[in-house]
């Protein structure tokens, strides 16, 4: 993504997302009447949408869960820049070792024992890891995320015993499947293909289910 020369001189991110902020409360007045409620707006790819609604999305995670997903996605960062980036959404040894020097256990189930490297592989938390003793000093300073996840009820504990969802990157093709099942779309398949295009899983972190949120103001830092 480009920036304009406006935003030339601030960081990417900060930049569009308040961009987006402005854009949305300015069409909430404009068009709704300033009745729609806050959302958080994310960039994000979604095979065959220019754009999609998520409602109820999250459950159940602390900020330390949260923020070990962006950690989780910055070794992906460090792959691509330092290392050597495998096929396309594979996690590998190289990524998988780099995980573990940063405190974070790679698997392809969400708990001990499963296989570090995949196509879907998620992670969990290395207790005294270099994650855990870096988040330790972050929360120290008084930070926290402006959204909290609201507590996982029966029916996202339910959802997470479920068989994990497939989906065609290229087609949008659905499938379902066990986590560390591997699948290939029956649509976009071609035997001439260097290179075979696998289904990608829904990732299998613990909840992904319902919206945020807000924290109160008046509440104080978790504990």
């Amino acid at each position: 993504m480009k920036k304009t020369a406006a935003a030339a001189s601030e960081a990417i991110t900060p930049a569009e997302y308040r961009a987006f902020q402005e854009a949305y409360d300015f069409f909430n007045a404009e068009l709704f009447a300033g009745s729609l409620p806050h959302v958080l707006v994310t960039l994000q790819r979604h095979a065959k949408a220019r754009g999609y609604f998520a409602p109820e999305r999250f459950t159940g995670r602390s900020d330390e869960e949260i923020l070990s997903t962006l950690a989780h996605e910055m070794a992906h960062v460090w792959q691509q820049t330092h290392g050597r980036a495998p096929r396309r959404s594979y996690h590998d040894r190289e990524w998988a070792a780099k995980m573990k020097e940063i405190g974070l256990q790679p698997t392809t189930t969400g708990e001990p024992g499963g296989k570090e490297t995949g196509q879907s592989v998620t992670h969990y938390i290395i207790p005294g890891g270099a994650y855990a003793e870096a988040y330790a000093k972050l929360k120290a300073k008084g930070f926290q995320l402006h959204w909290q996840s609201a507590p996982a009820g029966k029916e996202a504990k339910a959802k997470k015993a479920s068989k994990t969802k497939f989906t065609c990157p290229d087609c949008g093709q659905n499938a379902w499947g066990k986590p560390d099942t591997l699948l290939i779309c029956g649509v976009c398949f071609e035997d001439s293909a260097s290179e075979i295009c696998l289904m990608l899983a829904e990732p299998t972190e613990p909840s992904r289910e319902s919206l945020p949120k807000p924290r109160n103001p008046k509440q104080g830092p978790k504990h």
